[in-house]
């Protein structure tokens, strides 16, 4: 290719060492350059005794010709990958609600059409999950809306809605509907400190001038559900993390009427890593998904 020659002889400054480098005689390499100038009207090099230069036609082609080399080059290797089936391996750093909930799932979904992709995927909170996929440590992460992205991509996922979840017998199971304030009277079992739903009801019960009365704090949403179960408290979780312990745990999931309680996760991202078809691949599956 008459361009990728021209960037050869432009980085050797030298006819004879750029012909070296692409196998080729030096009258070839000279005939070649000799056409693109007559092609663009205009002289790309100074000749000299021992060398070359660019004039400023050269200079400008070389830019423009580096650009259409990566370009081409970008396109051969995502059209090799997909000829012979997505290939890659995708680290993914996601909050629990959407481990719990969506992902699993979605993933399974993605493996059946392209199996030779390769998942990591870690449990953290949403500041540390910002800070992974900054730092090239995630290739995509997965947080609700509440967790500043920091300027990094995002698109958005799936939502959810958190629900307060009352064990049998409790005084408030036979509601149908509350706002958060009218649970801070009652002890609750709560998850780590770091994450997104902590974060939520702590800003929540601050609003309301009233106190957090944590009596358990639990990572896990399905110890939550079973310390719940056993009467030590109630507790704030998406509502179709429940679901699953409704019947054997005897839990009531209870909509909460106020506007935070309506979350959308978000998948954050690299704009640079995007252009890894097999990442792009993998997020316009999950995208697609999005209810």
């Amino acid at each position: 290719m008459s361009l990728e020659l021209f960037i050869a002889v432009a980085e050797e400054r030298n006819l004879t060492h750029a012909a070296r480098r692409k196998h080729l005689a030096v009258s070839a390499v000279s005939k070649r350059i000799s056409e693109l100038e007559e092609q663009v009207g205009s002289p790309l090099l100074v000749r000299f005794a021992r060398g070359v230069s660019l004039t400023p036609a050269g200079q400008s082609l070389l830019f423009y010709a580096r650009q259409v080399h990566e370009t081409l080059k970008r396109l051969d290797n995502e059209l090799s990958e997909f000829a012979s089936g997505v290939k890659g391996h995708i680290r993914i750093h996601a909050i629990t609600s959407a481990l719990s909930q969506f992902l699993p799932q979605d993933i399974t979904r993605f493996a059946a059409l392209y199996p030779n992709i390769r998942f990591d995927v870690e449990e953290r909170v949403g500041s540390a999950i910002v800070r992974a996929v900054a730092e090239g440590k995630a290739d995509l992460g997965i947080i609700t809306d509440s967790t500043r992205s920091q300027g990094l991509e995002t698109v958005p996922y799936r939502r959810d809605e958190l629900a307060v979840v009352v064990p049998a017998g409790h005084p408030l199971v036979s509601s149908s509907r509350l706002h958060f304030e009218e649970i801070l009277e009652y002890e609750l079992v709560g998850p780590h400190a770091d994450s997104s739903v902590h974060t939520l009801i702590s800003t929540a019960a601050e609003a309301a001038g009233k106190p957090l009365k944590l009596r358990i704090r639990i990572s896990s949403f399905d110890a939550i559900c079973r310390v719940v179960s056993a009467g030590l408290g109630i507790a704030v979780l998406p509502r179709s993390v429940v679901q699953p312990y409704r019947k054997n745990y005897q839990l009531r999931a209870i909509t909460l009427q106020d506007p935070w309680a309506k979350r959308s996760l978000q998948l954050i991202f690299k704009k640079h890593d995007f252009e890894s078809p097999t990442l792009r691949t993998f997020i316009d599956s999950l995208t697609a998904c999005e209810e």
